[in-house]
């Protein structure tokens, strides 16, 4: 069971959401007004709050930044009607693992959202591997980390950045908007390359090479 919390500051759109999502199965729809949003989600166990933005009068980055706060911490999902330029940034920045539009299907959303609970990451529209590396880690200290032994191609560097950030094929194949047959004969080019046995090699020497 997916526990769900829809945050709006909008009834209609509360509504609206509460009925969409409560037609997927393994889903649970609470949801809340932003002023109520915090005590809703403790009381009803949320794995995952979905977020809008435009809420005049509200800071839906103080607000994430509560509900990431919270024991136990529900992911966090931006629900947006369109994504304004550095939107997406300040949502990876304050914790949010999803970015998603209100014109999405309902069942890619449901998808989403499952992806977002269970841990993954889901950008609408894809951020780039080396958007979300460059975002997680700008105000981290530089480190002086070994280079990869090998040359690699920018878009294996893509791919083998989202699989150290834990992402699976699938969603590593939202993100850069390929195919997951693509994804798995870039991971399979690079384990030949860097002469590691599997993903969790690769994934290891990707965060000491500093990528993540």
């Amino acid at each position: 069971m997916v526990r769900v919390l829809a945050i709006d500051d909008e009834a209609l759109v509360r509504e609206a959401l509460r009925l969409t999502l409560s037609t997927i199965p393994d889903f649970s729809v609470s949801v809340s007004a932003p002023a109520d949003a915090l005590a809703t989600a403790s009381e009803a166990g949320s794995d995952i709050a979905l977020l809008d933005v435009a809420m005049p009068g509200h800071d839906w980055l103080d607000l994430l930044a509560s509900l990431r706060a919270l024991t136990p911490r529900p992911a966090v999902a931006i629900l947006t009607s369109f994504e304004v330029p550095g939107q997406m940034d300040l949502a990876l920045r304050a914790g949010a693992t999803g970015f998603l539009l209100k014109d999405m299907h309902p069942e890619f959303l449901a998808h989403s959202l499952r992806t977002v609970a269970a841990g993954g990451m889901v950008y609408v529209p894809p951020a780039s591997a080396s958007t979300i590396a460059r975002v997680l880690t700008r105000s981290l200290p530089e480190r002086h980390a070994p280079a990869l032994p090998c040359a690699i191609t920018q878009r294996e560097r893509d791919v083998l950045t989202l699989l150290a950030l834990g992402l699976q094929n699938a969603d590593i194949a939202r993100q850069l908007d390929i195919g997951t047959t693509t994804v798995k004969t870039h991971i399979g080019v690079l384990k030949r390359k860097l002469s590691v046995p599997n993903r969790v090699v690769l994934a290891r020497l990707a965060q000491q090479a500093g990528l993540v």
